[in-house]
C-alpha cells in the first residue's frame, strides 16, 4: 500500500529497558542492524500495526510493553533505486513512519526473535541510547536521529518523574510531544560504530 507521494506507510519501534538501554536486532544474514519496524496494513492504526510487528518480529505480547509516546508526524526516507524491487519501481520512493518509544515490562527471556515462520532478526543486543549510527544502513539514518532526538524527551521526562509518570496505552491518550533540547542529541555524527562484541539470544 502507497500514498499519492509513493511512499509506504509504515512504524518503527524503539524499546527501553528499564536503564533506558534500547533493543537493537541484527537483519538476519546480513551485518546491518535496526530497530523493528513494518508496514501498516489496510484499514489498521498505527498502534494496532505497532502491536503486530512487536510480535511478529520481536515475540512479545502487548502485556509486555507500555507506550512512553511517538512521532507526533510521519517521518520519511527515501529509498535508492538500486533497493526497490523492480515491480515496484517508477511508483515506490521510500517509507513514511510513525515511531513509538516503549518501556520493556517483560524478562529478556520474552524477546523471541522465532515467534514466526519468517524471522526479520538473527540476533539482538541492549545498547545505550544514543549510540552512533553508522551500523544503520546510510539512507535511513536521518530518519532514525530525527526519530530518536523527539522521543528522547520521553525518556528523559519519565526518567526525572518516574512516579507521576501512567503509561498510555491507548492511541488517542498519547499527548503531542514538546520541542527537544539540542543537548539531548549526543550521538557522534561521524566515526565507526563502536558496540561490544555480539551477544547472540
Amino acid at each position: 500500500m502507497l500514498d499519492r507521494d509513493g511512499f509506504r506507510p509504515c512504524i518503527a519501534i524503539v524499546i527501553a529497558n528499564a536503564k533506558n538501554q534500547v533493543f537493537w536486532a541484527k537483519r538476519i544474514r546480513e551485518h546491518s542492524w535496526q530497530f523493528p519496524q513494518g508496514g501498516i496494513d489496510p484499514n489498521e492504526t498505527p498502534e494496532r500495526a505497532m502491536y503486530r510487528e512487536l510480535w511478529e518480529e520481536v515475540g512479545l505480547l502487548p502485556e509486555h510493553v507500555g507506550i512512553l509516546g511517538r512521532t507526533r508526524g510521519w517521518l520519511r526516507y527515501y529509498v535508492p533505486k538500486i533497493w526497490v524491487r523492480r515491480e515496484w519501481r517508477g511508483s515506490y520512493r521510500g517509507q513514511k513512519q510513525i515511531w513509538y518509544l516503549l518501556r520493556f515490562l517483560g524478562r529478556d527471556s520474552d524477546i523471541n526473535l522465532r515467534a514466526t515462520e519468517k524471522p526479520e532478526f538473527d540476533a539482538w543486543r541492549w545498547h545505550h541510547y544514543h549510540v552512533p549510527l553508522d551500523s544503520v544502513i546510510e539512507f535511513k539514518r536521518d530518519v532514525y536521529k530525527s526519530a530518536l532526538k523527539e522521543l528522547g524527551h520521553y525518556l528523559d521526562r519519565y526518567h526525572s518523574g518516574q512516579k507521576r509518570f501512567a503509561y498510555q496505552h491507548k492511541e488517542q491518550n498519547i499527548a503531542p510531544v514538546p520541542p527537544v533540547a539540542e543537548s539531548l542529541i549526543e550521538a557522534p555524527e561521524s566515526g565507526n560504530i563502536i558496540l561490544p562484541p555480539l551477544s547472540h539470544h
